[in-house]
């Protein structure tokens, strides 16, 4: 039988109520296409202007998004990509897809984000493309990234599912680099009914490509013909095959593309969801300034926190209890757990899954994300449904047992926390 947490970790990241309820109520009566027309125009349009960007295309989900942002980059086989360790799987899954070597970043140790000094070490001469996450809703430090990125000459692609809401010097992710991708999963900042994701663009062309890809037609290189193809007919022109069929030739087809369309439905919520962004994200900074007052009074613990000026959207909240000083997490976890406040770890070191492994990824190739997630990383529930009274329920319970009990059993002389558990 599952257990009953008092503070349960969220499955739900959003708020929904009566306004969702209202446009779906007025939709699903009124007759219109459901599979894509003005609504999904409609939020494309608001996410545009929001974020400050030319090209929005909302698409079935944010792993979707990062599918076809990848298919984007035409990678080649020796093609090299590097990525953060710092993510869920759904970041880098995709490029298991191609004959392509990736390099995994390691970490900045305060933010969980890729280290720009690292980034510029594993650059090659094949290097087409960076993945990075925005992690926790925390902005990565891009100034650097970018520069490093443009002198090379290398894509980059940002990862924003944690960071709608967040800023980054003024500027929002999303519309900090190439390609943003964007995810609406029911533990997301907003929601789209459960599943949905967003594309970001700057470059027509690109986005032409991948409007192409999500609306089931081939991405394809196409030249018009010297003459039309095939026989003449009566037929109204809107009955014939819409497109290029009759007056272009394709000379490539780089993929054959996908029905990846956002239904109304979802479109509708999240046009909704986008106009709540300030008061959701306003609700986990405030939940978040509670569990930092507290958390800073004690010595040995550090805070995810990055340079300013960037704005922190707190899809998680982390901190890090460092074991130098006699606070070790795995008993902080525990106790925590044990008092009702249930918690998850995020996330676990993406070159160490079995299938990363399996391409030649080995424990040691990222140090700081694996010391991090191994022995110091701690993520608390934060999310705007949370209650007052479980705000302050897991205030009460972070300085019981940061005040008397993670520090009562140290670790036996000589052991040593690795990729593969306790050795000695």
């Amino acid at each position: 039988m599952e257990r009953s947490y008092e503070i349960p970790y969220p499955e739900l990241g959003s708020v929904l109520g009566e306004q969702e309820i209202s446009v779906l109520s007025r939709l699903v009566t009124s007759g219109e296409n459901l599979s894509g027309g003005r609504c999904r125009e409609e939020f494309e349009r608001c996410f545009r202007e929001y974020l400050g960007v030319p090209h929005a295309l909302s698409v079935t989900s944010g792993t979707v998004a990062l599918e076809i942002a990848i298919r984007l980059l035409d990678l080649n086989e020796g093609d090299e990509v590097i990525a953060t360790p710092q993510t869920y799987k759904a970041s880098v899954q995709p490029l298991l897809n191609y004959p392509v070597k990736v390099r995994f970043c390691d970490v900045e140790p305060n933010t969980l984000n890729i280290d720009p000094g690292h980034f510029a070490s594993l650059i090659t001469s094949r290097t087409k493309a960076v993945i990075l996450v925005h992690y926790g809703g925390l902005p990565c430090e891009m100034d650097s990234i970018m520069e490093i990125a443009r002198r090379h000459g290398i894509t980059v692609i940002e990862d924003c599912a944690h960071a709608l809401g967040a800023e980054y010097r003024g500027r929002k992710p999303g519309a900090l680099a190439d390609i943003g991708c964007f995810s609406f999963h029911s533990s997301k900042n907003i929601t789209t009914l459960g599943e949905g994701g967003m594309i970001t663009l700057f470059d027509p062309a690109l986005a032409e490509r991948a409007d192409r890809i999500r609306s089931n037609d081939a991405d394809a290189v196409y030249r018009e013909q010297a003459r039309a193809i095939g026989k003449t007919t009566s037929a109204h022109p809107w009955m014939l095959h819409p497109g290029a069929a009759f007056t272009h030739d394709c000379s490539a087809i780089r993929y054959g593309g996908t029905n990846a369309t956002l239904a109304e439905p979802n479109a509708a919520v999240g046009t909704v969801q986008l106009a709540k962004l300030g008061r959701l994200v306003s609700r986990r900074a405030e939940i978040a300034a509670a569990y930092t007052d507290v958390l800073k009074q004690y010595p040995g613990v550090r805070m995810h926190e990055g340079p300013e000026p960037v704005r922190h959207a707190h899809h998680l909240y982390t901190f890090f209890a460092d074991p130098a000083d006699g606070i070790l997490r795995d008993r902080l976890v525990s106790r925590l757990d044990a008092l009702g406040v249930q918690m998850q770890l995020r996330y676990f070191p993406m070159h160490l899954l079995a299938e990363w492994r399996a391409r030649g990824h080995t424990a040691g190739e990222c140090p700081v994300a694996e010391r991090l997630w191994f022995e110091q990383q701690v993520n608390l529930p934060c999310h705007p449904a949370m209650t007052d009274l479980q705000v302050d329920q897991v205030v009460s319970r972070l300085n019981t047992v940061l005040g008397q009990e993670v520090r009562d059993t140290p670790i036996a002389s000589g052991t040593t926390r690795t990729a593969e558990g306790w050795n000695r």
